[in-house]
């Protein structure tokens, strides 16, 4: 294929309506990609308290179906996306959704903790060939007003489903079992893919040279040098096992202790968790280092250090970690009280989670709106403000008796800050980017997100794992019921995460044990929402550092900067991945 042909020409003002129309086809296809993707991320809190009861997960267990999809994805996200600037960027996209419907079905048919969380992985794997590659190529396909539509269609198609995605999955879990969320993914995935295949062109960055002999296909062997020299390996690396140590000791220390061991392995006596921070911390620091040299270097490099001199990018990025921490760190939470102490089914748990959705895709659609008229900046700093404000009248007003109806008003009122929030963000933290640097900032952007849910859901987890626990113990003190046996039933309800209430509703005597286990569901979620705050909290700080910019109204994508996403060195056509 010869370098003209490997680049797909752009939709531009005046093309033939035939073609145009064939190209938005592929927006739709394109987007309709992404949806599976970003419904894959949040239908899990959904579904988790049925996957928790059907396959005996522990606390532990529960937080890693949820995080480690979010730990791979944001730990490939980068290299991937540059892959498929030079390897092409509608075979990634193919490549990824199969690896994630194959994924998919394996989590259909899971047996056990381990299967599943393997499957989530995958799909994470899945998941990050297929979020950069799209973006990339709409940016390659449209210019102009073409693509403000195009990323209309983008926008509405993955709001819509991330609005009705947790319903569908509470509908299936409903009607059948938890698995049947995951094994459509195989009729959807193999739909995508046949779409993908006839309206999708191939595209690749500008840079993806061909051999200097003209020959007009280039070995499969050189294509992978290419794709291999151009992706910092030790970089990638370096941050998968810095965070994955990181989140890894953070949810196993309810398990095996903070600092003294309580379970079988230990180090002289010490548990594992203090190394593994401490570890994880260590690659860090080696992760700066290394990039730094690198850069210096003149290498490629999936961390440019020099783009948080810029404070809106700095504070921004932050920002956007910590309101994932919040969100997805929720979403873990409330859907386990609500099966734990009421019982809830996954349809009815859906529909208390569908304000927080609704909300977000109604101000979202206006926060364009209100960022012309006040500024982005502030915007984005009205709905952290909301989003701390709900998430403390969650703290103080939940109890044993608040259902979903009870949540509804709160997780509204956070929906529309979250709206307002992400709707603006990517806009004030890229607007003091140079535009030939745009690329490797939005990627960063995107990592520091999905960084952000996996932390999310480890740290809000072991708050309320470890709060559940206390307060289960100190109630049961004055329940009359032997030590031994007040020590089961508090570990039994710690480690199903709060599952084994109905269990002890069920059972004849124990009505006040089963009391005393709603009303420590309570605390537990109650301190799980006070942590939310203050972590959100931080992020509302963050915000008020952020400042207005000549270029803050308008989006990469609207300037028709070509990177929108991956790293690469200026004039390089470049992958980005959107915030979810």
């Amino acid at each position: 294929m010869s370098r003209l042909a490997a680049m797909t020409p752009p939709i531009a003002p005046g093309a033939d309506a035939r073609t145009a129309r064939r190209a938005l086809l592929g927006a739709v296809v394109i987007s309709l990609g992404v949806s599976l993707i970003v419904v894959d991320a949040t239908i899990v809190g959904v579904l988790l308290p049925r996957m928790v009861d059907d396959l005996r997960l522990s606390t532990a267990s529960a937080e890693w179906v949820t995080s480690v999809y979010s730990l791979v994805f944001a730990a490939l996200l980068i290299p991937f996306g540059r892959a498929g600037d030079l390897f092409g960027r509608r075979r990634m996209i193919v490549l990824g959704v199969a690896v994630f419907t194959v994924a998919s079905v394996l989590a259909a048919l899971s047996v056990d903790s381990t299967t599943l969380i393997g499957s989530r992985a995958l799909q994470g794997v899945g998941a990050s060939m297929v979020m950069p590659a799209t973006l990339s190529t709409l940016n390659a396909m449209f210019t102009g007003k073409e693509r403000a539509h195009a990323f209309g269609i983008w926008g509405a198609t993955i709001a819509g489903m991330s609005a009705l995605g947790p319903l569908l999955g509470g509908a299936l879990a409903s009607g059948g079992t938890w698995r049947w969320a995951f094994g459509v993914n195989l009729l959807f995935g193999a739909a995508l893919i046949f779409g993908v295949l006839r309206v999708v062109p191939e595209t690749r960055g500008s840079d993806a040279a061909l051999p200097a002999n003209g020959t007009t296909s280039a070995p499969h062997a050189t294509s992978v040098r290419r794709v291999a020299g151009a992706i910092d390996w030790p970089g990638t690396v370096l941050s998968a096992l810095a965070f994955g140590l990181l989140v890894c000791g953070i949810i196993e220390g309810p398990t095996f202790g903070w600092w003294t061991a309580t379970a079988h392995v230990a180090v002289g006596g010490l548990s594992p968790i203090p190394l593994m921070i401490v570890g994880g911390l260590a690659l860090l620091a080696a992760l700066v280092t290394v990039e730094r040299a690198r850069a210096a270097a003149g290498r490629p490099v999936m961390l440019d250090l020099s783009l948080f001199t810029i404070p809106n990018f700095r504070n921004g990025n932050l920002s956007s970690a910590l309101i994932n921490v919040g969100e997805l760190g929720l979403l873990f939470v409330l859907p386990l009280f609500l099966l734990g102490v009421h019982g809830t089914a996954p349809l009815e748990i859906s529909l208390a989670i569908l304000p927080l959705a609704a909300g977000a895709f109604v101000s979202g659609a206006v926060a364009h709106v209100l960022a012309n008229r006040y500024g982005a900046h502030r915007v984005v700093q009205a709905g952290m403000a909301l989003e701390v404000a709900a998430v403390l009248a969650l703290a103080a007003t939940l109890s044993p008796t608040t259902g979903g109806l009870g949540l509804a008003p709160w997780m509204l009122l956070y929906g529309f800050g979250l709206g307002l929030t992400s709707a603006q963000l990517t806009n004030v933290s890229l607007a003091d980017v140079p535009p030939d640097r745009a690329g490797q900032a939005s990627g960063t952007q995107s990592t520091a997100r999905q960084i952000g849910a996996a932390l999310g859901v480890a740290v809000i987890g072991t708050v309320f794992a470890t709060t559940l626990g206390h307060a289960m113990s100190g109630r049961l003190a004055h329940d009359g019921l032997p030590a031994e046996r007040r020590a089961a039933i508090t570990h039994d309800l710690r480690h199903s995460a709060g599952t084994y209430a109905r269990d002890l509703h069920r059972t004849p005597g124990m009505s006040e044990a089963a009391r005393s286990a709603d009303e420590s569901l309570a605390a537990a979620s109650r301190a799980g929402a006070l942590a939310t705050a203050i972590i959100l909290a931080g992020g509302l700080l963050l915000s008020l550092r952020l400042r207005p910019s000549g270029g803050s109204r308008t989006t990469a994508a609207d300037r028709g900067d070509a990177g929108a996403g991956q790293a690469g060195p200026p004039g390089r056509v470049v992958t980005a991945a959107p915030e979810q």
